[in-house]
Order: C-alpha cells, then structure tokens, then sequence
C-alpha cells in the first residue's frame, strides 16, 4: 500500500462522533457542576446572617440570589492540512576515450548511473473547543419561593 493511501485513510478514519460526544457529555457535566453551585450558594445565602435594625435576616430575605449560569453555544473545530510528494530522478551519462599509440589502439568506456525516490509527507492540524456560558435570572419557581416565604413571614429573621 502506498504512503498516499495509508496517510488518506488515517485522516478519512478520525474520530469525529467521538469528538462530538465527549464535547456533549462534558458539557452536561459541566452544566450539572454550575447547576450545583447555584444551589450550595443559595444554601450558603440562606445560611449568612445579617443584622439590620435590631433583627436578623439571611441574604435570600434581603433580596440577594445566586447567580446561574447555562451554555448556550459549543463549537468545535478541526483544521488539518497535509501534503504529499514522490519524486523520481534518474541519470545516466557515458564517455569514451580512444588513444592509439605505436599502432595499439585503446578505447575505455564509462557508464554512470544514479537513481534516487525521494518521498516527502508533511502534515499539520490544530484545533478548538469554544463554548459561551450566559447568566441567567434566577428560575421562576425559586424566585416564587422566595415571595411567598417574604409574604408568610420573613424567615430567617429573628423575631
């Protein structure tokens, strides 16, 4: 098999499906991280007390809520170049001396032959994983927690 051929089909057989779904499930991962965050920072917020007036709240009862955040782009990209050649060179050159001398004649004759094959491969590849991560509002459903325990109360205070 040719170097041509071996090279062409190592790039035709790249794992592409494979680099679409570890970008996928790394993004899921990652999403469940930041998902988790919110959560510890919203326990911790609940947590925090605060002195205000003579009475203590927590940060959720002043108003204050955790940040989420959400991916909402992911990009991947491969750029791979490659270029191949095979040279062939061949030479051939002759001479022939003649002398003749006293009636003696002399002829000596030279061939020389070269042959060279030169092969060259070279390849280049870079690539990237780009992904864009949003703030978002805290969810409805927290925020409508958080308004009815206000209403019942202001938990967290001290009263």
């Amino acid at each position: 098999m040719s170097e041509t051929t071996t090279v062409t089909r190592s790039l035709v057989s790249a794992p592409l499906p494979q680099i679409i779904e570890r970008l996928g499930l790394s993004i899921a991962q990652a999403q469940a991280a930041l998902d988790n965050n919110s959560v510890k920072v919203a326990q911790a917020m609940a947590e925090t007390p605060v002195e205000l007036g003579g009475q203590t709240y927590n940060l959720l009862t002043l108003g204050f809520t955790p940040s989420f955040y959400a991916f909402t782009e992911a990009t991947v990209e491969a750029k791979l170049s490659f270029s191949m050649s095979e040279t062939t060179e061949t030479s051939v050159s002759a001479g022939v001396t003649a002398k003749v001398n006293y009636g003696v004649v002399m002829v000596a004759a030279s061939v020389d032959v070269s042959y060279a094959r030169k092969f060259s491969v070279s390849a280049e590849g870079s690539s990237s994983i780009a992904a864009r991560l949003v703030s978002l509002p805290a969810p409805e459903a927290f925020n409508e927690v958080l308004r009815r325990l206000y209403d019942d109360g202001l938990p967290g205070a001290d009263n």
